[in-house]
């Protein structure tokens, strides 16, 4: 089976967004592929992030994972700061990388800007992701459009180091999951769902209760037409709506337009679609709550299987640039 790699930050609740456009294609993937699945604790430090809260989140984040459908048997799934190979060879491959190609990070030019407080974790962060990937000798990596320009720069490295100090780096390709789909915020049908949302009623969590989830989907941003058609560019909340209920039921979403007159029946459907479709999500994590060090567990199993990964690999690249090895 090809090796995939996939990481998510532990910043809080997970989203429709997050699972329907990249984490239940991990639930897939781990059936057929040798997956290592990681929260990048380490990355979430780049960023405002509070310490009081971080390792409640990084195992609130397992939790939640193993919720949607993770399975520890079937995949590796470990916090990154438990495997310290991660820093040691962002570190080799700073020395790799140049101040150009970070600069020209897109992330980094719209976080960060040209303020000169910016951490400079922020201007590494791709490097560090890079490390994240090339430990694991992980053919495959899923990306989003976002995260290309981050994925192509892992490539770069990977081959810069090849050339300069032998092979040692297994190059990844990219792929786009088959089960992507673009979720949009239900109150600014333009912009993407996500935990920055500028209202709490655009995100859906996998978590919300039914009653919750209806009533976000009742307030949902449609527009002043009466007519129900899926037109992404002329009725993007409709067809936000459209394509939620066609990734719930696995049904087309132009198709579905055809089945309804008016909005209050879309949304109701909808609102009972996606309230269905968490449903086992919300009952695993329920069950998962009543066993407090069961994720501990998980984590301590994941994080010694990716560091009998991570060890050979971070030793061949020290060894490649001819560092003494250790006693």
């Amino acid at each position: 089976m090809s090796r995939v790699l996939s990481g998510i930050q532990p910043s809080g609740d997970i989203h429709l967004g997050n699972y329907l456009g990249a984490l239940r294609a991990w639930v897939d993937n781990q059936r057929d592929h040798e997956a290592f699945y990681c929260i990048v604790d380490l990355h979430a430090l780049s960023g405002g992030f509070d310490p009081s809260m971080l390792a409640q989140r990084t195992v609130e984040a397992a939790r939640s994972l193993l919720a949607i459908g993770l399975d520890p048997e079937l995949c590796t799934l470990f916090a990154q700061s438990h495997v310290g190979e991660h820093p040691r060879l962002a570190w080799l491959l700073e020395c790799t990388a140049t101040m150009g190609e970070l600069r020209r990070m897109t992330q980094f030019k719209d976080k960060g800007g040209e303020s000169e407080s910016v951490r400079v974790g922020l201007f590494t962060y791709p490097v560090l992701q890079a490390a994240d990937i090339l430990l694991y000798d992980a053919e495959q990596v899923p990306v989003g459009e976002d995260q290309r320009q981050h994925l192509e720069l892992t490539r770069n490295l990977a081959h810069r180091f090849n050339h300069r100090y032998g092979e040692t780096f297994v190059v990844p390709e990219p792929v786009v999951p088959t089960l992507a789909a673009r979720v949009m915020d239900l109150q600014e049908p333009t912009r993407k769902m996500s935990k920055s949302s500028s209202s709490a009623l655009g995100t859906i969590s996998v978590l919300d209760p039914p009653e919750e989830i209806e009533r976000k989907i009742r307030k949902a941003v449609t527009d002043t037409e009466a007519s129900v058609r899926y037109d992404p560019a002329a009725k993007p909340g409709v067809s936000n709506l459209l394509e939620l209920l066609g990734s719930a039921t696995g049904a087309d979403p132009a198709t579905l337009a055809g089945q309804y007159s008016r909005y209050g029946d879309l949304k109701r459907d909808v609102a009972e679609a996606l309230a269905e479709m968490l449903r086992p999500v919300r009952e695993r994590h329920s069950d998962l709550a009543k066993d407090p060090e069961l994720v501990m567990r998980v984590l301590a199993s994941g994080a010694a299987r990716a560091r009998a990964v991570a060890g050979p690999v971070l030793g061949r690249a020290m060894s490649a640039v001819g560092l003494l090895p250790a006693p």
